[in-house]
């Protein structure tokens, strides 16, 4: 899959707007700054094709892209940083939870979290969320290449431990600007696909 069609499909503010063809999703979920756009430029191989930007929470909908016509890369809303009121908090916490609970669609997640940081509590609200949802989830970490090579294993392995993810979760260190994790989240997609097409 490394020169991949992708078609901007459709944003929409929730479910009833998602694209009538179903597909796969896989949707990618993370705090706003946590460089989310970025590294679904570099997964799908493209500049620009999901929007970056200086200030956090740009991305407010359900943005749906389509890939080699076989699945759909999913978009969400950055959670987190973004300067909204109560009330949009409040309405992207629902789109969140009615999203991963949906089971209408065939479904899998990509939970993202700055390396930088360590995982916040709503990381931790959020990766609850996907694993009451039961849809087959993995952690990527972003921009390694700010963090230590030396220090590295050892904040995976804090992550790993606070989000309290099995042992088995998939979980991709990657770098947009190193183009590291690519290969990896694409082979993980891979099989899922297989999977479902078998």
């Amino acid at each position: 899959m490394n020169a991949m069609q992708v078609e901007f499909i459709t944003s929409s503010p929730g479910l009833k707007g998602r694209p009538e063809e179903i597909l796969p999703e896989f949707a990618f979920i993370g705090r706003s700054n946590c460089g989310k756009s970025s590294l679904i430029n570099h997964f799908l191989d493209r500049k620009k094709m999901a929007h970056t930007g200086g200030t956090p929470g740009k991305t407010r909908l359900l943005n749906y892209f389509r890939v080699a016509d076989r699945f759909y890369l999913v978009d969400l809303p950055g959670y987190g940083f973004a300067k909204v009121s109560k009330t949009q908090r409040a309405a992207w916490k629902e789109l969140f939870r009615s999203y991963l609970l949906s089971q209408d669609r065939p479904l899998a997640v990509f939970h993202l979290l700055d390396v930088r940081h360590q995982p916040t509590q709503e990381d931790l609200e959020v990766s609850g969320w996907v694993r009451e949802s039961g849809h087959p989830f993995a952690v990527a970490v972003t921009k390694i290449d700010n963090f230590g090579t030396n220090s590295r294993p050892g904040r995976f392995q804090v992550i790993i431990l606070s989000l309290g993810v099995p042992v088995y979760t998939p979980f991709f260190p990657t770098s947009a600007a190193q183009r590291i994790g690519r290969e990896e989240m694409l082979g993980w997609v891979q099989d899922l696909l297989e999977a479902n097409e078998g």
